[in-house]
């Protein structure tokens, strides 16, 4: 797809309180409203899009690896976590592409930016696409002086992550051990209080956001559904879905329209895994805005 040509979309289809934006991509994830858009990558394509509420967009970035997150900088900014090569790249308003950090290694997942410019990114401590043996996964913050330093480790399998809207917790969904981590931020950056902020038994954590009363979205993709939890993992609210969810946000106009990125699923050691043309970017209306980063 050429950038400024529009994404492939599908008329507004209702299953439930669900309507799809965006229809036929391939593995969608980080879903993240800013302005007045919704931007998500498709790391099946290596792109990263932007579309509006009626499903038009464009792609803004390409960067030709996976995983492909993204968040945006307090002075708006596009961060982009280029795993391969270690880096963050932040997208400069002519389209160009810098680096933002090097983080000294390859293979980093996903990435949150908070009110104060730390972003934290975190990774797994091994590659499940080549069946390398288990290690659990650290997260690492880039500061915004530029450095960069770990500040978190033994977490099974980090995946998304969010921080609270007055810059003080950090959460964490830990996909292999079924539960959101959370901890302190200092005001260096830095974590400590690491505690279990819900359990969530039968629940695998993938992308994350928060809500103004202090609760998480959830997207979850062998569960095939978003659910939102109070801390300790009383279940708020559950949105079935007919494929797995990777991650979740909440945005627009006012806040409450979360947004849904899905796609059926196929496994990590699949030659694809996602099925082609399966991804969709999906839209519920709920009672509670976001808070917080994402």
């Amino acid at each position: 797809m050429a950038p400024g040509k529009d994404v492939v979309r599908v008329d507004a289809v209702r299953a439930g309180e669900v309507r799809t934006l965006i229809d036929g991509r391939g593995l969608v994830e980080s879903p993240r409203w800013h302005g007045d858009r919704l931007y998500f990558s498709d790391w099946t394509a290596g792109e990263v899009l932007a579309a509006d509420l009626d499903g038009r967009g464009e792609v803004i970035a390409r960067v030709a690896a996976l995983p492909l997150c993204t968040a945006f900088a307090p002075d708006g900014d596009l961060v982009i976590v280029s795993s391969p090569a270690g880096r963050l790249l932040r997208r400069k308003p002519d389209g160009s592409l810098v680096t933002y950090a090097d983080l000294g290694r390859p293979g980093w997942n996903d990435i949150v930016i908070d009110g104060r410019g730390n972003a934290y990114v975190n990774g797994a401590g091994f590659d499940p696409t080549a069946g390398e043996d288990f290690q659990p996964g650290v997260v690492a913050l880039a500061a915004a002086d530029g450095s960069v330093r770990q500040v978190a480790d033994q977490i099974a399998f980090p995946n998304g992550m969010a921080v609270t809207a007055d810059n003080s917790t950090l959460i964490v969904a830990d996909s292999y051990s079924h539960c959101l981590v959370a901890f302190d931020i200092g005001l260096d950056g830095g974590l400590s209080g690491r505690r279990t902020w819900a359990d969530l038994p039968g629940g695998t954590p993938d992308g994350i956001c928060a809500d103004a009363q202090g609760a998480i979205w959830y997207a979850d993709v062998p569960g095939q559904r978003c659910v939102r939890v109070a801390e300790g993992g009383t279940v708020l609210q559950a949105i079935e879905l007919d494929r797995g969810g990777f991650a979740c946000a909440l945005g627009g106009p006012a806040g409450t329209t979360l947004f849904i990125v899905a796609a059926q699923w196929r496994g990590m050691t699949a030659a694809q895994m996602v099925t082609p043309g399966s991804g969709q970017v999906l839209a519920a209306e709920v009672s509670v805005p976001g808070a917080g980063w994402p």
